[in-house]
């Protein structure tokens, strides 16, 4: 079995990398930090390149493509560090009417976790909450699996506090209570496993732009009359984090086509603890400016450290993991 992109893969990648960086860059970035939230032309923008449609069949005005395609669309947002509830304006763009075209943007919640967080609560014109426990069940022989209900809300119905975000690009809100008076149709354990994946195909992409920051710093910063990437030390901080890197890589592009419950577990715990590290490590590439306010790298770690506290903590893929390998 050939693993290796195809050409129109490719194309979709560096199409969305090309898209993002015109639209999306670092003067951007940076506005997007004092006044985070989605940017509603830059949204339906993405909506009219197909971006939140990627999936849903072409009768229905989508695009057509699998879950493999939407790894690679959101490992690009990853990279660029795209604010926003990309995750589930993707996974819900057949469920919530506008969601597709980017006119509407929807919160994604999951009720089975104390405190219950909900991601850019001002930007969000619908909230989806997902709930239910942690049960015994056959989607893995052995492991748990999870299953449970939607309901969706109008924001005004939803009360809700204020919350601290370490990601100055996520405002988060705590929900106090959600009325369950308008149940929604979904698969919500398949649901749980692509969010879970393509949030890791996030962490991916912002494991990339760390590698590509940390080299390039390594280029040009010079110390003694070299530049620093000639010492064996940051040599081998910038080793390190490309491994990291592409075996998470193998690991989010092979759960997205297989789907497996413990695939994907596997691919999220690598893509956080490979988003995470390689932050820590490009910040100690780039010395005492990597913890200043104007470098990047704080902007990523932030984000790694956010993303990987949610759809399946470390401590939780271990123990499924664990419970798949005794099986």
């Amino acid at each position: 079995m050939d693993f290796q992109l195809t050409d129109e893969q490719r194309a979709l990648k560096d199409g969305t990398r090309e898209l993002l960086a015109g639209r999306f860059g670092r003067d951007r970035l940076r506005a997007a930090v004092e006044a985070p939230g989605p940017d509603r032309a830059l949204w339906r923008e993405l909506g009219a390149a197909g971006f939140f449609a990627l999936r849903l069949p072409e009768k229905d005005g989508g695009v057509g493509l699998g879950l493999p395609e939407a790894v690679l669309v959101l490992e690009e947002a990853g990279r660029a560090l795209l604010p926003g509830p990309l995750v589930a304006c993707q996974l819900l763009a057949g469920v919530v009417d506008g969601v597709a075209t980017g006119e509407k943007a929807v919160g994604l919640c999951e009720g089975a976790r104390e405190p219950v967080l909900w991601e850019h609560p001002a930007g969000c014109d619908e909230l989806i909450l997902v709930e239910g426990d942690e049960v015994e069940g056959d989607e893995v022989e052995g492991a748990r699996g999870r299953t449970g209900g939607a309901y969706r809300s109008a924001p005004d119905r939803v009360s809700c506090a204020p919350f601290a975000s370490v990601d100055p690009l996520t405002p988060l809100a705590r929900v106090l209570d959600l009325p369950r008076t308008e149940p929604v149709a979904l698969d919500v354990p398949r649901l749980r496993r692509e969010a879970a994946l393509l949030t890791a195909a996030q962490q991916l992409g912002s494991a990339v732009r760390t590698v590509e920051m940390a080299a390039g710093h390594a280029r040009e910063r010079e110390q003694f009359g070299a530049p620093i990437g000639s010492f064996q030390a940051v040599k081998q901080l910038c080793a390190q984090m490309l491994v990291r890197t592409e075996m998470a890589r193998s690991a989010v592009y092979a759960a997205s086509i297989t789907e497996s419950v413990l695939d994907i577990t596997g691919a999220k715990l690598l893509a956080d603890e490979a988003a995470v590290r390689n932050a820590r490590d490009c910040l100690q590439v780039h010395g005492g400016m990597g913890f200043t306010w104007e470098a990047d790298v704080h902007l990523h770690l932030k984000r790694a450290w956010l993303r990987a506290e949610v759809w399946g903590t470390a401590g939780e893929a271990e123990e499924l993991l664990a419970a798949g390998l005794i099986a």
